[in-house]
């Protein structure tokens, strides 16, 4: 007999994520992934003026809202074939930048860290012996005994109430736990510090962006930022050497402490690297363009079907028409009109509710495809094309994880580990190392081009008369987004949103076959079916964002897990 599982809602995600799983002999034999809410943001921005669609898609999410800003702006910029002058692309890049490491460490800190950590644990953990321990992993400053003793008492108050506060709805004392008590207590105070740190990277991007979330600088055709080294109303030198010590504090996070947690971590939990691959077809684009036209991308994008570096095919520019060609959606298994598979051009949104059918339609989310197969996104994938490509500073922090892993295990440890649940924590520790020497870089080259007398910083659009078509993508800190506009006579005639999470999250595509989700949930063990924290850990090392593949808002839920025999 085997056991069905339901997750409902799945928590510390943005947005209603439902996980369906069949359990035989202790593990996932079966899993459906379910996006359970709809609002139809590309239905919205129908008919709109294509230069107001940024300030509608990046209310898409109330977490990825950089994002979806940069990505729209782009589609009607590029439907335009704009040039944009060379300041807004440095001043967008550090933004998603920025933004990217504030993500990354709020999820691995804050949305994911309860999986591994057991937090009640840490209130009988040795401070002194706590401090030893950190103190030999980095010369992080925070790390004395009374940092770890004050830290101790604040969970310890937390506990006496009978709450656990922000700690409240882990499985705590789950079998799969395993760190001992100081490593508890350590990673516990570096979530508090994280609290801290990720604000950092969010003053960089308000400060660029005039607020966050929602940002307020974008424009079709650059940015709205005013350059002026002598008005305190601009972008002043003073406010720009500000941002530099907001960069220097967040490097200093992300090295000594996030980067060698997560390593820590994944060496105590070194079981998962067989867990949780899934579909091993990888796709990140090229971001961060250091030109105008969007040619020259500082970061690299391609393909690596299967997972094989033989047959990498890179991704070039911020036009590269194989990967327009590529990307397709089916509504096959979503709850939408037909049975289709299209272009997202081609696309229409028509909503069609049924009930939850495990053989027909099941979520709201729809099933993305490249050249017909399902692929991953998000940072494994980005670090593994970039890998793939030769990207000095991603094969050097890479590297530099997995000889860190491999010294606290005695063992080597191959590249191949990466492809699985821990796999992807370490993914986002190297994007996050990476991303702060992009922010050094794009600092550097924007106090260059203003000192060189450039200060121009926006073009103004010209729309033909007649139809044009333009996609806007980047790489987001969870993976490929894509914004895809047909304009016809300066008004949107049609609008798309193909986002990491339905890339991750969709259903079954139209060949049945599974997405990354529910491929990568298959032979995981499960101790507990009354507490899944096993799907979880798989589940929350995607960083889903719900909100975003099916373009909702979200309210804080406690998980609810069903539990009956099939």
């Amino acid at each position: 007999m085997s056991t069905r599982i339901t997750i409902d809602p799945v928590t510390r995600i943005e947005g209603h994520l439902r996980i369906d799983c069949e359990i035989n002999g202790g593990k996932v034999t079966n899993a459906w992934s379910s996006g359970q809410m709809w609002r139809g943001i590309e239905s919205i921005v129908q008919g709109k003026d294509p230069r107001e669609v940024w300030l509608y898609t990046q209310r898409i999410c109330g977490v990825c809202t950089t994002v979806h800003a940069i990505a729209s702006v782009r589609s009607v910029e590029n439907a335009l074939g704009m040039e944009i002058p060379l300041n807004a692309q440095y001043i967008r890049n550090l933004m998603v930048a920025a933004h990217a490491i504030q993500d990354h460490l709020v999820h691995f800190y804050h949305l994911s860290a309860l999986d591994w950590v057991d937090v009640p644990s840490a209130l009988k953990a040795d401070p002194k012996k706590t401090a030893t321990l950190a103190q030999n992993l980095s010369s992080w400053p925070m790390h004395s005994t009374q940092v770890f003793s004050d830290a101790q008492q604040r969970l310890k108050a937390f506990a006496d109430t009978g709450q656990m506060g922000i700690f409240t709805n882990g499985y705590w004392g789950h079998p799969a736990m395993r760190l001992s008590p100081e490593v508890n207590l350590m990673a516990t105070t570096h979530y508090l510090q994280a609290l801290e740190v990720q604000r950092k990277a969010n003053m960089i991007v308000s400060i660029l962006g005039g607020k966050t979330p929602h940002i307020q600088n974008l424009a079709v055709g650059g940015v709205a930022n005013a350059i002026n080294t002598d008005s305190p109303a601009t972008l002043t030198m003073e406010r720009l050497y500000y941002v530099k010590t907001l960069i220097d504090d967040l490097g200093k996070f992300v090295n000594e402490v996030y980067f060698k947690d997560v390593c820590a971590i994944g060496a105590a939990y070194a079981d998962w690297t067989a867990i949780g691959a899934g579909v091993k077809n990888y796709l990140a684009v090229p971001d961060l363009p250091e030109d105008g036209k969007g040619i020259a991308c500082l970061l690299p994008g391609g393909y690596l079907p299967g997972g094989d570096f033989a047959k990498f095919h890179p991704i070039r520019t911020l036009q590269d028409e194989y990967f327009q060609k590529g990307v397709q959606e089916s509504v096959k298994h979503s709850w939408y009109q037909g049975e289709w598979t299209r272009h997202p051009w081609d696309e229409e949104t028509k909503p069609h509710y049924t009930d939850f059918q495990d053989n027909g339609k099941y979520s709201w989310v729809k099933a993305p495809t490249f050249y017909g197969q399902p692929a991953q996104v998000g940072p494994l994938a980005n670090v593994l094309v970039m890998y793939a490509a030769g990207h000095e500073p991603t094969r050097r922090y890479t590297n530099l994880a997995l000889e860190t892993v491999g010294k606290q295990l005695g063992q080597k440890i191959p590249l191949e580990a990466l492809h699985s649940t821990i796999g992807r924590h370490a993914a986002r520790a190297v994007r996050a190392a990476v991303l702060y020497e992009v922010l050094q870089n794009q600092w550097k080259n924007l106090i260059e081009n203003i000192g060189s007398g450039d200060a121009k910083t926006f073009i103004r659009p010209e729309f033909p008369k007649g139809e044009v078509k333009g996609v806007g993508y980047h790489e987001a800190p969870r993976g490929v987004l894509s914004h895809w506009v047909v304009i016809k006579d300066a008004k949107v005639k049609n609008y798309q949103a193909v986002v990491p999470s339905t890339w991750n999250s969709g259903p079954r595509n139209g060949q049945d076959l599974p997405g990354p989700y529910e491929a990568s949930l298959l032979g995981t063990p499960i101790a507990d079916p009354q507490r899944p924290l096993e799907v979880l850990r798989t589940v929350h090392s995607f960083d889903p964002c719900l909100a975003c593949a099916i373009h909702l808002t979200d309210t804080e839920h406690q998980e609810i897990v069903e539990v009956r025999a099939t």
